[in-house]
């Protein structure tokens, strides 16, 4: 029989290999946490909000009502989906 000849190194195996650098892990930023669109719809709300029924110097003023509970509705979710989710990563005993 003929003898085979052996498989070439894929990239997996090489970067398995003990001594083969691994590449470094991505600095986090603010904009990654959990509670960040949260904050910045609630933070929205409440301009919008303000502007809707308490200036009394806009034109647009349906315009920031609307706004102001389209806002209120998609903060409540996302804030939410992120308790939730800090909540599941502290369970997994991963703080991020």
């Amino acid at each position: 029989m003929a003898e085979r000849d052996p498989e070439p190194e894929s990239i997996e195996t090489k970067a398995e290999e003990p001594g083969a650098e691994a590449e470094p892990e991505d600095a986090s930023s603010p904009f990654d946490h959990p509670a960040f669109l949260p904050v910045l719809l609630w933070g929205l709300a409440a301009w919008f909000g303000y502007d809707g029924w308490f200036n009394e110097n806009i034109e647009a003023v349906s315009f920031n009502r609307y706004g102001f509970a389209g806002l209120v509705v998609a903060a409540t979710y996302f804030t939410f989906q992120s308790v939730r989710e800090m909540r599941a990563a502290r369970e997994d005993g991963s703080d991020s």
